[in-house]
């Protein structure tokens, strides 16, 4: 008999396993976000990068769609003290309508900055004006200065910026003025599935699918601040080396996304968001997938070194000063441009862009685009317009069906065809990349892996020994049983099953190790007792599959994760002066484990050197719970379960379930 490897026999270990990490209850938007700065550049490169294409991925903008004509509308001019307001509307894709104002300096000489305004949670923020109660009240405590300029945020930032020689582009959130294509029920206050959105085909936000193909509200309105920022940057008068973006609350969340991902950003100023408290609590805030490892003020951080301006308020932001902007600190510092991030202390006010957090953006840009006013800049009175003066319909230009049940299907079912386009036509590199997102791990991200012995018997041909398998990196664990042949060939079969390790009792697995395989079997997450029917989700009530997979990586991701550990333990973990087996294989044939043995081979690559599986045709698209132990997020757009296959070796697997030319049988095949 071979002298049994100490990789199966390691004595029980002296150290004690720490709880599997993913037991506790999931994360949601109400956790703790903080942010570790990396400690060198390249370092931060890396994450940066990692992190960008998570919210590319998590937004349904990887690859980026395809950008149509605008179609842009400019009409309706009305000339102002020192400034200009057109009403502006463009398509940002085929029949999906942006709705905005323009407002430009009254006189404009050469390339001037320009700056995108988000507006938050705001009803009807573009086109209305508070009550002259209400404004009283906020110039009593400091909040604003005037009683017609404090009646609107929005035309008071406008007309300032212009007033000081900046083009702005203040454009509506979805439902909000005239934007109305969807409605706010939708947008701000969904609650419950809706049935008839929830198809295999032309289905709506929110349904499996919409989740399946990375369909959001949130994705779609970073969709529409992109083509904004092509039509501002379309403009002749625009300086594309001075451009701005702004906002508060979720305005403040879309400055943060959109100046992560689009570099043609030069300086943002994202306001009452950057947190590492409570992350947005909207549907328009949230998408799966966005904020599983990362959170807001990373998001902020994926700006540096350039100009960001932010502010705390007596809200979820109150703790900034001491808990998030140091951090950012310290990155810009490792960028030497510290003095580049600036922010304005403000827990004296409540939830706001009030004109004392106004006024320092007005400060910021003035410094960082040079545009020569005294600081710092001090907002001054305009007579604010009317709804009339700024709402883009009218009888020439007659505004769209509103809230359109039938639009929303189409919109969904363009950008799936149009993903697929891109998908065709993109480096093969970008499938690869997405796929890993949305698994949200690399096979060089799986961590260190240790074994502890917890049993061993003898029976005869072979020893049978249970214990655990702990991921030290993640804090996971799952439990294995091991027959290993007492004339090993250097093989190990990891085979996967519906019930978990129990599954290795049968005739194939006998029969491989009797030709000398050693076989693992391994409860995955949550397997080893009754079978999960669904999935944990987290306490919010309202059934948005983002509340919970925007924080926390699907079941189905987190099985393929613990696949991944086994198989770096047998590649990377050596015990004394004993090899590792030459050959690693994978089996798997459940209706469950067959996928996530094909998402594993994904991820794995050449470190597995043969596999048999059998899919059944599974299609991560045909799932209709988003509870389901078999969603994953995007799982349908990246080309669905044959895209995975499609990113390992077909000379080294056998699938039945996809038509495919098997050979014999699937142990002739891992025994080759």
């Amino acid at each position: 008999m071979r002298h049994l490897p100490l990789l199966f026999t390691a004595v029980f270990a002296a150290f004690s396993h720490a709880e599997d990490i993913r037991h506790q209850p999931p994360k949601d938007l109400n956790g703790y976000f903080p942010f570790n700065p990396p400690s060198s550049l390249s370092e931060w490169d890396t994450r940066r990068e990692q992190v960008r294409r998570q919210i590319l991925v998590a937004e349904g903008l990887w690859p980026m769609p395809a950008k149509t004509p605008l179609n842009a509308v400019i009409h309706g001019k009305v000339e102002g003290d020192g400034f200009t307001v057109e009403r502006v509307y463009f398509e940002s894709a085929p029949g999906f309508y942006v709705t905005g104002s323009l407002w430009k300096p009254k006189t404009i000489k050469g390339k001037v900055p320009a700056v995108m305004f988000a507006h938050g949670h705001w009803k009807d923020a573009r086109l209305s004006l508070s009550e002259p109660q209400k404004v009283r009240e906020e110039i009593a405590i400091g909040a604003e200065r005037f009683e017609k300029g404090g009646s609107s945020i929005f035309q008071s930032l406008c007309v300032q910026l212009a007033r000081m020689g900046c083009i702005v582009w203040q454009w509506d959130m979805l439902s909000d003025s005239d934007s109305i294509q969807f409605s706010r029920e939708i947008v701000h206050t969904f609650a419950k599935q809706r049935p008839e959105a929830n198809q295999t085909e032309n289905w709506g936000l929110y349904s499996p699918q919409a989740e399946a193909h990375l369909q959001s509200i949130m994705g779609l309105q970073t969709w529409n601040a992109v083509r904004g920022l092509d039509f501002l940057l379309s403009l002749p008068e625009v300086d594309p080396e001075r451009t701005a973006i702004t906002g508060a609350s979720g305005g403040g969340t879309q400055t943060m996304l959109l100046a992560a991902i689009d570099d043609r950003i030069k300086l943002s100023f994202p306001c009452v968001m950057v947190s590492t408290s409570m992350q947005g609590g909207c549907t328009c805030e949230n998408a799966s997938l966005l904020r599983i490892g990362t959170g807001n003020v990373e998001f902020a951080g994926l700006f540096a070194p350039k100009p960001q301006g932010m502010n705390t308020a007596d809200d979820w932001t109150k703790e900034l000063a001491t808990k998030g902007f140091p951090d950012l600190q310290k990155l810009y510092a490792t960028h030497g441009k510290k003095d580049n991030v600036f922010l304005l202390r403000g827990e004296h006010f409540k939830h706001n862009y009030n004109a004392v957090t106004r006024s320092a953006f007005y400060t910021f840009v003035n410094k960082h685009f040079k545009l020569g006013f005294p600081s710092p800049v001090i907002e001054q009175d305009y007579e604010p317009l009317t709804k009339e003066q700024l709402t883009v319909w009218d009888e020439k230009h007659p505004a769209p069906k509103a809230a359109d049940p039938e639009f929303e299907r189409k919109l969904l079912k363009y950008f799936a065809e149009d993903a697929d386009k891109q998908l065709q036509a993109a480096d093969p590199q970008v499938l690869r990349q997405g796929i890993e997102s949305i698994l949200g791990r690399t096979y060089d991200q799986a961590g260190k892996v240790e074994w502890t012995l917890k049993d061993k018997q003898d029976r005869g041909n072979h020893l049978e020994m249970t214990g655990t398998l702990t991921n030290k990196t993640h804090s996971e664990e799952m439990n294995v049983t091991w027959l290993y042949p007492k004339q090993w060939n250097n093989r190990v079969v990891i085979w996967l099953d519906d019930k978990g390790r129990s599954g290795i009792a049968n005739d194939d697995v006998k029969q491989l190790v009797a030709a000398g395989n050693a076989v693992v079997g391994v409860d995955l997450l949550f397997q080893g007792g009754e079978p999960v029917k669904q999935t944990r989700v987290v306490a919010n009530p309202r059934e948005f599959a983002g509340y919970t997979f925007g924080y926390n990586h699907a079941l189905f991701a987190q099985r393929v994760h613990d696949v991944l550990s086994v198989v770096t333990f047998l590649r990377n973990t050596k015990v004394g002066s004993h090899p590792n087996p030459k050959t690693v294989c994978l089996a798997a044939f459940g209706a469950q484990t067959g996928p996530i043995a094909v998402a594993s081979l994904a991820l794995a690559g050449e470190h597995v050197d043969r596999a048999a599986v059998s899919t059944h045709g599974f299609r991560f698209g045909k799932v209709l719970d988003y509870r389901d132990p078999m969603f994953l997020p995007g799982g349908a757009k990246y080309r669905d379960l044959p895209g995975m296959l499609s990113l390992y070796d077909p000379n080294r697997r056998w699938v039945a379930g996809e038509n495919e030319n098997r050979k014999p049988t699937a142990n002739d095949w891992l025994m080759q």
